[in-house]
């Protein structure tokens, strides 16, 4: 079976965009793929859809915060909640972009950055904290730049493009997975699952749409 290429989309803001990151290896093994990672805004994806985070939503702030860390001890991965969230997260974004000069960071960066965040119970935007972290990842481009805002906001819009609608995305062969709970459905189509082999992907879009809600 040939290397598959998979761009994944990604925000350190996202819980679920960690847990997925942290089970990527378990999920895909015995598959021969190229991970590129790809840090977007996430508030950019939600503006740009109409939709609000799960933590800016009050009824669903508290389940979201205890079914992550249910499904990281299920998982046995480890996190704790920063002290503050949601947060502004352009700052870690940036850095990882900066640590590569395509604007694409490896594993190892994508991981601390992660890692920072939702493991130590911290706040993830500490200056202190931050400045710390970026002389661990030590970034090829400045931070600041405007190339490094630029290429951010290419991620973003590439994203966009692709029909992203939230954080973690994988795009393979063009078909857009999404969520945590989408590592089983992406591991199957790697493996060449017969489901991808008749037209049901595509067929779904000509379900009609019965009523639309006004808001």
């Amino acid at each position: 079976m040939p290397m598959k290429s998979i761009v994944c989309y990604l925000d350190f803001i996202s819980p679920y965009a960690y847990l997925a990151f942290e089970r990527l290896s378990e999920a895909l093994r015995g598959i021969s793929y190229s991970m590129r990672y790809k840090p977007v805004l996430l508030g950019g994806l939600l503006k740009h859809h109409g939709q609000l985070g799960p933590a800016e939503i009050p009824a669903k702030r508290d389940w979201t915060y205890r079914q992550v860390l249910w499904l990281a001890e299920q998982q046995k991965t480890p996190l704790m909640m920063p002290l503050s969230h949601p947060f502004n997260p352009l700052g870690l974004l940036r850095l990882a972009v900066a640590c590569d000069d395509a604007g694409t960071p490896n594993r190892y960066v994508c991981e601390t950055i992660f890692r920072h965040v939702w493991t130590g119970g911290d706040e993830a935007t500490d200056t202190a904290r931050l400045a710390a972290l970026s002389a661990q990842l030590a970034p090829v481009q400045n931070v600041a730049s405007e190339r490094v805002k630029e290429q951010l906001k290419a991620h973003t819009a590439e994203a966009i493009a692709f029909g992203v609608f939230g954080v973690p995305a994988f795009v393979v062969d063009g078909k857009l997975f999404w969520g945590l709970d989408s590592l089983p459905m992406l591991r199957d189509y790697l493996l060449g699952g017969l489901w991808f082999a008749n037209s049901t992907w595509d067929d779904v879009s000509d379900t009609k749409i019965g009523v639309v809600r006004s808001v």
